[in-house]
């Protein structure tokens, strides 16, 4: 090698050299740090949480299932809620804790309607399906096994209850776009009580097919307003309190863990026992939106309705309940709190679905069968196992 080259190799590299000490510098002194900027919540809805105690006998049967789904509900929302109120959620006495995958069947990063199918059916299908395999087969749900079975039957969302997650639990269609189709399932024998929006699926449709007087004749009493809510107390209830999607915390109130208290207070006079399936379901929208306020007020707004079943699993001895998502959304990380004030510092990696792993906890008899790491499709087959169901009724 001739001089003039040596010279220009050796330039280089003391060039390089400077670039990456510089840079590491400025990676030391956290420069790096204050170019990603955090949002920040300071929680005004802090809720206190009642201790709930371990059940006396773990063994006991299994009469009641209660799946709560936060849609969108990775770790760091999770930690988001705790950071936010106090460091403690109900979440956390349900301390049988698992992981399950969530990818679908034909893509790596699921939707809720395929995740949905998997919790609800078992069965992995195709991203935008709903209650059906990749095939297009009809495969039945846990809900309508439970019923079958002599079980009564529920649903809770805070979205229209033809949307992607509660159909996965009673509808059967190609489509998650066919919520007119959606709705036709409701007024169904094998659905006791459903409460959420979507009001226009039912009476407002394209076919001038009016479903009211339909569910009416099924026996629904049918409620269009939160306070008709509170007057009923048993036989089928279809509470449809919005022409589409109930508002965002917390301009909704407490609608949501109000009225899982109520669908618990309904079904819970089956003296077979029941299946409650209750959505969070706008910690999801909130992580599209990438707005970290409406995902912690989300997240806090769902642990309230996680409470209200681990009160009654407490009491009743007889009920497990599980907590879980359908996806993590948003690629959420949190990077400071200060509990004092329940503020917390977090930020958003994509506006999209991620493909993380998701948290399952449990409580009651039986919860013990939810730890370890698995697909979402095994949630379909402990339940079933909880349940002793022998197979699948069609």
């Amino acid at each position: 090698m001739n001089l003039s080259k040596l010279f220009l190799v050796l330039s280089l590299l003391l060039i390089l050299n400077f670039s990456f000490g510089q840079e590491t510098k400025k990676y030391l002194q956290g420069e790096y740090n204050k170019e990603v900027t955090g949002q920040v919540y300071t929680s005004p809805h802090q809720h206190k949480v009642d201790q709930i105690q371990a059940i006396a006998h773990p063994n006991a049967e299994i009469r009641n299932v209660i799946l709560l789904i936060g849609d969108g509900m990775g770790l760091a929302q999770v930690f988001a809620g705790f950071s936010a109120n106090n460091d403690e959620l109900y979440i956390q006495y349900a301390n049988q804790t698992g992981f399950q995958k969530t990818k679908s069947k034909n893509k790596y990063k699921t939707d809720s309607a395929a995740a949905g199918t998997a919790l609800a059916c078992g069965t992995k299908t195709n991203n935008g399906a709903i209650g059906v395999d990749s095939d297009g087969n009809l495969v039945p749900s846990i809900l309508e096994i439970a019923s079958e079975n002599g079980k009564a039957t529920g649903v809770v969302v805070t979205c229209a209850i033809t949307h992607a997650t509660p159909a996965a639990f009673v509808a059967h269609t190609g489509s998650r776009k066919n919520t007119a189709d959606i709705a036709k399932f409701f007024v169904s024998d094998k659905i006791d009580v459903f409460i959420g929006g979507g009001l226009d699926d039912f009476s407002q449709r394209a076919d001038n097919d009016d479903l009211i007087p339909e569910l009416q004749e099924k026996g629904f009493q049918v409620v269009t307003k939160t306070e008709e809510l509170h007057t009923i107390n048993d036989g089928k209830l279809a509470a449809l309190l919005k022409p589409g999607h109930l508002e965002k915390y917390p301009e909704r109130g407490d609608i949501l863990p109000q009225s899982t208290a109520k669908a618990i207070d309904i079904l819970s006079k089956d003296k077979d026992g029941f299946f409650l399936m209750v959505e969070g379901s706008q910690i999801d929208w909130a992580g599209h939106d990438m707005d970290f306020t409406y995902l912690v007020e989300e997240m806090l707004d769902f642990d309230r309705a996680v409470g209200a079943a681990l009160k009654f699993a407490e009491k009743d001895g007889h009920t497990l309940v599980i907590i879980t998502a359908d996806h993590e959304t948003g690629g959420l990380s949190i990077h400071d709190a200060n509990l004092a004030e329940g503020s917390v510092e977090g930020r958003f990696s994509t506006d999209n679905h991620s493909t993380i792993m998701v948290p399952v906890f449990a409580y009651g008899p039986g919860a013990e069968l939810f730890t370890g790491i698995y697909e979402n499709t095994a949630i379909f087959q402990k339940m079933m196992e909880s349940f002793k169901f022998a197979k699948e009724k069609k």
